[in-house]
């Protein structure tokens, strides 16, 4: 496994309609929901993505890597390395997946714990989404790692 880098990390829940957002500390390996990013278009996602890392200055990104519970890679899985690919290239900070298969579990029962529920708990659950796979991450590091000077 990978170990984090000291520093501010973003890690995304990546979806086709929403990407879940947060941010964390490798350092202290502390965890904390950001924001949904979402609107029509790759454009305004990365142009809303652009303005967290000005404003977060990550020394790191970290993707939720989605498949199946027996492990196998889906359609999902492929889009999100695309989307962690993207990112490094735009940005040029190394990438880290993560095995996201448990998060949004994660992220559900976290929220009812804290009695969010119906529509309050859609709007914030791809960030505790996000959460999970960055907690996920500081807690047993990353299972790949992209850095942009790997063959593509």
């Amino acid at each position: 496994m990978l170990e984090p880098l000291k520093g501010t990390t973003l890690a995304f829940d990546f979806g086709e309609a929403r990407i879940g957002v947060a941010q964390g500390d490798g350092e202290l390996g502390i965890t904390h929901p950001l924001a949904t990013v979402s609107g029509e278009g790759n454009d305004v996602k990365f142009e809303a993505i652009a303005k967290l890392i000005k404003e977060w200055q990550p020394v790191q990104l970290v993707v939720g890597l989605p498949v199946h519970a027996d492990g196998a890679e889906h359609e999902l899985t492929r889009l999100s390395r695309k989307f962690g690919r993207r990112l490094n290239g735009r940005f040029g900070l190394p990438v880290f997946w993560v095995d996201e298969r448990m998060s949004s579990l994660y992220a559900e029962s976290l929220l009812a714990e804290a009695q969010v529920f119906g529509r309050k708990q859609k709007q914030v659950l791809d960030q505790v989404a996000a959460q999970a796979i960055l907690q996920g991450f500081f807690d047993g590091g990353a299972a790949e790692f992209f850095d942009g000077k790997q063959e593509k």
